[in-house]
């Protein structure tokens, strides 16, 4: 009888998958990690044949390693890095250039025209989104302009779009599956939340009207079948979610209010807004938590372009030490942990910012400075990005009380104790980490009939450890106005 989860979570820097139990508890992953491309300042690419092959690897090694079949899973589901856009042809399958990433800035001047001509009310209203480089619509339109052929193909009928869930589910299936479910739709700024329908108005503004569009599903939702050719036997995928909001699944944050927080390569903070659709005054984005049976749930989102790959430039870059498991003994030696700060915006800022053409810098360098106070730098500019984040909210009328974290960082409890220092509050970390992989498994049971509701989901979830503020205001504060004033030097505007 099939009794586990897979749970498929291609991110931006390495592609994992794990095998899950019925209670949502891990037993076994693989990963592997791929190449970065950086053709020009500010972009950022993906090979879609490394996204391809890194699944299908991990999901081989991962059977093999657990010494299971196909034919005991379950259920499946995938998970992923969200507004990376591919376009690929629909007869051979093979993409017509390589996957334009989240963090890649290459359409800012197109934004910002857009922004001239006064559109960015209009896709607020309907996206709930800024007109920004970071998602899909203008990266479409790129690929469009600049590839050659393409354009034409597309004309033909012949160019299917869809961010990396819809990639990938198109190979698993064989092409038998051109899907995405209501998340990954949010962010590509062509989705229109309230109606929950692909927006023409929107496609012909980015002139993208010529692509094929993947179905719009639920987040739990029979989405078609992994082919037998690929794991031995048929596996059905039944849940689909970008990965920020799969992380809200995972930590089990269902009732408004709740909130998240997720540390992978960027930082992203949701909190559920349920049946509301919260306008943020402060450049937050109103986005789709997830929708299940047809109902959608909201939330309010902050994205941080630069969390770990802030460490992994510190390790891969800068070459300061072999493995980000060294850094929290690293920073517990700084001598200038509180006079020294590492802006890294090194694609520009995300919220509240939203500064395309801003750069990382270092500030506050003295001849004593120390790799201990680079690598202390480097942990702290996640923690004081999420006050950014938690502050504009607040101004947006949320209240924060707890905030429940997740992500490869936040096994650093120097991390941890100085993100609930800094904003004040308690802080929690779950005994499963991997939040994101378990939301997916989490949707994935649920059409599968292993859970009943959101509520059986709810009841799994539990704490590994609680961090309490343990800083005064004076030096909380003191910090932060620090951490401003060494962004404010990095702005490319005032």
């Amino acid at each position: 009888m099939s009794t586990y989860l897979l749970a498929i979570d291609q991110g931006t820097t390495s592609t994992r998958a794990i095998l899950f139990d019925q209670r949502g508890n891990p037993l076994g992953q693989a990963q592997q990690e791929f190449k970065q491309h950086f053709p020009k300042d500010g972009w950022v690419e993906h090979d879609p044949k490394d996204l391809w092959q890194t699944t299908l690897d991990v999901c081989q090694t991962l059977l093999k390693e657990q010494a299971i079949s196909a034919q005991d899973i379950l259920s499946a589901g995938i998970t992923n890095q969200r507004e990376t856009t591919l376009l690929w042809d629909i007869d051979s399958g093979e993409p017509v250039y390589n996957a334009i990433v989240w963090q890649d800035r290459r359409t800012s001047s197109v934004c910002q025209t857009l922004v001239e001509q006064g559109h960015g009310q209009s896709v607020q209203d309907k996206t709930g989104l800024l007109i920004d480089p970071y998602f899909s619509a203008t990266k479409i339109r790129w690929i469009l302009d600049n590839v050659d052929g393409v354009k034409a193909r597309a004309e033909q009928g012949k160019i299917a779009f869809g961010t990396v869930d819809s990639y990938l589910l198109w190979c698993l299936s064989k092409g038998a599956s051109h899907r995405t479910d209501a998340t990954n739709a949010a962010r590509t700024m062509a989705f229109n939340i309230h109606t929950q329908q692909w927006d023409q108005e929107l496609i012909e503004l980015f002139g993208i009207q010529a692509v094929i569009f993947p179905e719009v599903m639920d987040s739990s939702d029979d989405f078609g079948v992994i082919d037998a050719q690929w794991l031995g036997a048929e596996i059905p995928v039944q849940g689909i979610a970008g990965d920020q909001q799969a992380a809200l699944i995972g930590q089990a944050c269902f009732a408004p209010g709740m909130v998240k927080s997720t540390y992978g390569t960027g930082c992203f903070l949701i909190l559920n807004t349920g049946s509301e659709v919260l306008k943020s005054e402060h450049k937050m984005l109103t986005t789709v938590g997830y929708r299940i049976n047809g109902e959608v749930t909201y939330a309010l989102e902050g994205s941080i372009f630069v969390a770990g790959a802030a460490i992994q430039w510190l390790r891969d870059g800068l070459q300061l030490f072999d493995h980000a498991s060294e850094t929290e003994s690293l920073a517990q030696r700084a001598l200038n942990a509180d006079t020294v700060y590492l802006v890294p915006a090194f694609t520009g800022l995300g919220a509240p910012y939203w500064d395309p053409d801003a750069r990382g810098a270092m500030i506050g360098l003295t001849r004593d400075t120390s790799v201990y106070d680079i690598v202390n730098a480097g942990l702290r500019s996640v923690c004081y990005q999420t006050k950014d984040l938690v502050d504009a909210m607040t101004q947006d009328g949320a209240e924060f009380s707890t905030l429940r974290v997740d992500g490869g960082m936040v096994v650093n409890d120097l991390v941890v104790q100085f993100l609930s220092d800094l904003l004040g509050i308690k802080v929690e970390r779950p005994v499963v980490t991997e939040t994101t992989a378990l939301g997916v498994a989490y949707l994935a049971g649920l059409k599968a009939g292993v859970f009943d509701s959101l509520d059986d989901i709810s009841e799994l979830w539990q704490a590994q450890r609680c961090f309490d503020p343990e800083m005064g205001e004076d030096n909380r504060s003191t910090l932060y106005q620090g951490w401003l004033e060494a962004v404010q030097r990095v702005r490319s505007t005032p």
